[in-house]
């Protein structure tokens, strides 16, 4: 199976786009500076309702992104029981290079109750690199 591919630069702090078009989706996101909490907490929101169903986290902070879109998930189902097609499945990749998640991502990352044939790398960074990236992914 060919992965769709979308790459999404967001800049700390900004405003996020429209991806419910996407659901459902597997997202690498790439953390590339340092993000406040609360805008930690409203893109882990946001991944939840855009359809978001594996998340995996790469970079700075890593592992608090996991535990965000865990109680992002949580939250959205008002902390009762999660059906399991609608269960976010997170992982966070911080002592490997960027090449192995997305290894991860197109190997390893696979739902139980869902197929996910779209994959969104979301890049928080100051500057974006679409080309890198997804030549980066194609690559792994």
């Amino acid at each position: 199976m060919t992965d769709c591919l979308v790459y999404f630069h967001l800049l700390p702090g900004h405003s996020l786009p429209s991806a419910e078009h996407l659901a459902p989706f597997r997202a690498v996101v790439i953390i590339e500076g340092a993000v406040s909490s609360d805008w930690r907490a409203d893109v882990s929101d946001w991944l939840v309702r855009s359809g978001c169903l594996y998340m995996m986290a790469w970079g700075q902070d890593c592992s608090l992104w996991d535990d965000s879109v865990d109680a992002a998930n949580i939250e959205a189902f008002d902390f009762k029981e999660i059906p399991e097609n609608r269960f976010v499945i997170t992982t966070w990749h911080d002592e490997s290079p960027l090449s192995d998640a997305f290894d991860f991502c197109k190997r390893l990352a696979v739902h139980p109750a869902v197929e996910l044939p779209r994959v969104v790398l979301l890049h928080i960074a100051r500057s974006g690199n679409a080309d890198h990236m997804m030549r980066a992914y194609a690559d792994a």
